[in-house]
């Protein structure tokens, strides 16, 4: 290989890889007028960003005429720790920001409130009620942002290797990793031995035998291969509610918002609110549907867990939802009002 060549090379994994880092940049005919930062957690191939943010990207730069640019940075680019991203949309660090509240426990206690154990049925349907619930009890939680939706994923699964769980007595001393710490207590009660650590973490766990299972919805089977880790995969009978969901918010920052010209806020408004929470649950819908298909084209079992048994995890929740309504008590909400109204909502679809 000349000289010549080895620099053309160089030039071009370089050009590559730049590539590779870069935040997506949406971008239309005239010159932006704003560019908001959008930052985020997961890798840029998740179907949260290609599926959606860059889709509604570029809605909202059709919609102001190309005045509004939306730079999106995946996978925690702009720095800090997934936790810390509510916190740099409130400090403006960022403009907007999608996290979960569960990152930070207690600090957005009606927020978490649709992640306690079956508070979930369809993404779409459970995103609706959340984003009711926040309406009416929660905004207060977001103070110093602009909310723009709240939304949920669809029911979680138990993805275990070597068994497939159908009942109380099959999690016996299983090693489950928990997605929060409401779900890992109703675990626990249902004899499981349940650990916690992120996600990212999880792939090493089932590995190297740390873990027997863990409880995620299909939606990111995909992005971890979890179906070539685990063997089974399990879920309530039909009918059922789902065994648990994490909640989500997509929040901006209250002086990027205020500080838009009138028609650009508008165009924010517009494309963001209840309808957006919809659309974000509707899209986790999808997203659910695609990861379990991976499942079954890789041959794994998916087993039901009948009605029965889901009766008796559902009491084994109880004293958690209680401990859950005395928490929002003591931060000062009516936890008794709250869960009621979950549930009136959770019933309305």
């Amino acid at each position: 290989m000349t000289k010549g060549m080895k620099m053309t090379r160089r030039r071009a994994l370089t050009t590559i890889g730049a590539a590779l880092a870069a935040p997506t940049f949406i971008r239309h005919a005239h010159a932006a007028e704003v560019t908001l930062k959008l930052h985020h957690f997961l890798p840029a191939m998740a179907p949260i960003q290609s599926s959606f943010f860059e889709i509604w990207a570029q809605e909202l730069s059709d919609a102001s005429g190309g005045a509004i640019e939306l730079q999106i940075f995946p996978a925690m680019q702009l720095g800090g720790k997934a936790p810390q991203l509510v916190d740099q949309a409130r400090q403006g660090i960022v403009d907007i920001a999608w996290t979960l509240p569960v990152y930070t426990p207690d600090r957005f206690p009606v927020a978490e409130t649709m992640a306690l154990p079956f508070m979930v049925t369809s993404a779409e349907q459970t995103s609706v009620a959340m984003d009711t619930l926040m309406r009416e009890y929660g905004m207060a939680e977001y103070r110093g942002m602009q909310p723009l939706a709240f939304h949920t994923h669809a029911g979680g699964k138990l993805h275990t290797r070597g068994k497939p769980i159908t009942s109380k007595a099959d999690l016996s001393g299983m090693r489950i990793r928990a997605p929060n710490q409401s779900t890992g207590n109703m675990l626990s009660a249902l004899g499981a031995e349940v650990v916690f650590f992120p996600v990212t973490e999880m792939v090493v766990g089932l590995s190297n035998g740390v873990i027997d299972g863990c409880c995620l919805p299909y939606e990111v089977v995909p992005a971890y291969k979890l179906q070539e880790l685990t063997e089974f995969s399990a879920a309530p009978a039909p009918g059922a509610r789902g065994l648990y969901s994490n909640t989500f918010a997509l929040v901006m920052n209250e002086r990027s918002y205020e500080g838009l010209s009138d028609d650009l806020r508008k165009v924010i408004d517009d494309h963001s609110g209840p309808a957006l929470s919809q659309r974000l649950g509707a899209a986790f819908d999808r997203f659910e549907a695609v990861g379990k298909g991976v499942v079954e084209k890789n041959g794994n079992d998916i087993v039901e867990i009948p009605a029965d048994q889901i009766a008796e995890w559902r009491g084994a929740a109880e004293p958690v939802v209680a401990e859950w309504q005395k928490k929002l008590d003591d931060k000062g909400y009516d936890g008794a009002a709250i869960i009621k109204r979950a549930n009136e909502l959770l019933d309305q679809g």
